[in-house]
């Protein structure tokens, strides 16, 4: 019942955010800088939590109406070859994601784009590059 509950709380938060940004955007016509991306990022960010958390809903709703489908929904995603492949394709995309990145990072310094926007992009690079380093290590420790 708890989580019925919550899933409930989330599409309702995201729709908040996303309203608060399509007013925020309406009023803030002569913002300085930084708040004219403010109602972008609540819109941004209330569509996608709104989103996710209206799936959630339905899914549970589908799980309630045919118990023994969801039962089979479960059992499929929790097999070994469909983790397997699912671990699979992320660590393929992975391997794009580090050479995109790299690519747009060389390609926005010869555009000379503002260094800021730069940095952030190579920060967040490199912290993606030190996630995989560190738990290669943790893992490699593990087995």
């Amino acid at each position: 019942m708890k989580n019925r509950g919550k899933n409930r709380l989330i599409p309702a938060a995201g729709l908040l955010i996303l309203l608060a940004g399509f007013v925020l955007l309406k009023m803030g016509a002569s913002a300085q800088r930084t708040m004219r991306v403010l109602p972008f990022v609540c819109i941004g960010l209330g569509s996608g939590i709104f989103g996710h958390g209206l799936g959630a809903v339905l899914n549970d709703k589908a799980a309630r109406s045919d118990p023994e489908r969801a039962r089979k929904m479960e059992i499929n995603a929790q097999d070994e070859r469909n983790v397997a492949i699912a671990h699979r394709a992320k660590a393929r995309a992975f391997d794009m994601m580090i050479y995109v990145f790299g690519a747009l990072m060389v390609t926005l310094a010869l555009m000379q784009v503002e260094l800021a926007a730069i940095l952030l992009l190579v920060g967040a690079y490199l912290f993606v590059v030190g996630c995989r380093v560190y738990f290669q290590c943790r893992y490699e420790r593990e087995m």
